[in-house]
């Protein structure tokens, strides 16, 4: 039995050179996040990932304190109520506040509008990371849906092969990465994912960011990969909504073609901290 995912490559609300009022940027995404959740559901998509920071944007300046809110809150419960109407899970990526810290964070909700995992990013990537969000030490986040360990990481996580290979070892079986890349890296996309999901034997849907936001052009070319090197769904540079089906088969078949996990001499790592 296969497991449906659909990524929504965008958004594509914000203004080139910042919106005057990101809270409106807010509604506006959860109001693309309902057009998209109907389509992805009509497509019989059992779970839709939104990009990273989709909902408040992701070069937020002074404004990502006023826009940083609870795992538990307003927010939450919008996308919650989304997820019951269409019947599937939804992953999202949003400032969370957690008392005085502010994170880079994604979270999973699924169909009963439940909230099933809530991670914030280990990675923090340069300047436009670093002067606005808390760094985290906690690197696997997983999840139960339709019968399949999810787990997630964003963006720049992606990025080191230690942390792909962390979820693998902790059992993960597909690899949620919501990103917010820009150009002109789009070897992350086109070069590193497929690899990671080679490596470590599991399926990476690595759904990014397009279009302008102030000084940035994110590049898109969001792409879903199987263990075995396939690629199940890809995307250029416009926004998009991509559908892969993810063969369990394919989860056993990779790891019999390519014993990289069983073969590990994890004495031999030790030295190299």
């Amino acid at each position: 039995m296969n497991t449906r995912i659909a990524g929504l490559q965008g958004p594509h609300t914000y203004y080139p050179h910042g919106s005057p009022d990101p809270a409106a940027d807010r509604v506006a995404n959860l109001g693309l996040l309902e057009r998209t959740a109907a389509r992805a559901a009509a497509g019989q998509a059992q779970v839709l990932i939104a990009p990273e920071m989709f909902l408040a944007g992701h070069r937020l300046g002074s404004a990502t304190s006023a826009m940083a809110e609870p795992a538990d809150g307003p927010s939450a419960a919008d996308i919650a109520a989304i997820a019951r109407r269409h019947r599937l899970a939804i992953l999202y990526g949003y400032p969370e506040r957690a008392g005085d810290e502010i994170y880079n964070a994604a979270q999973l909700i699924d169909q009963d509008g439940r909230r099933l995992a809530n991670y914030r990013k280990t990675h923090l990537f340069g300047d436009i990371d670093r002067t606005a969000f808390a760094d985290c030490d906690k690197l696997v986040v997983q999840a139960e849906v339709a019968g399949i360990v999810f787990g997630i990481l964003i963006g720049y996580d992606v990025e080191f092969p230690e942390a792909v290979r962390a979820h693998a070892l902790a059992g993960t079986q597909v690899l949620l990465v919501p990103a917010a890349v820009m150009q002109p890296f789009q070897h992350v996309s086109n070069q590193i994912v497929p690899s990671r999901a080679i490596e470590s034997q599991l399926f990476i849907a690595y759904i990014n960011r397009v279009g302008l936001e102030r000084d940035y052009e994110y590049c898109g070319e969001s792409r879903v990969m199987s263990p075995d090197g396939r690629e199940l769904a890809a995307a250029g540079n416009c926004p998009a909504l991509l559908f892969a089906d993810l063969p369990r088969e394919a989860l056993d078949a990779a790891h019999g073609a390519n014993t990289y996990l069983a073969d590990r001499r994890t004495h031999l790592y030790q030295a190299y901290p």
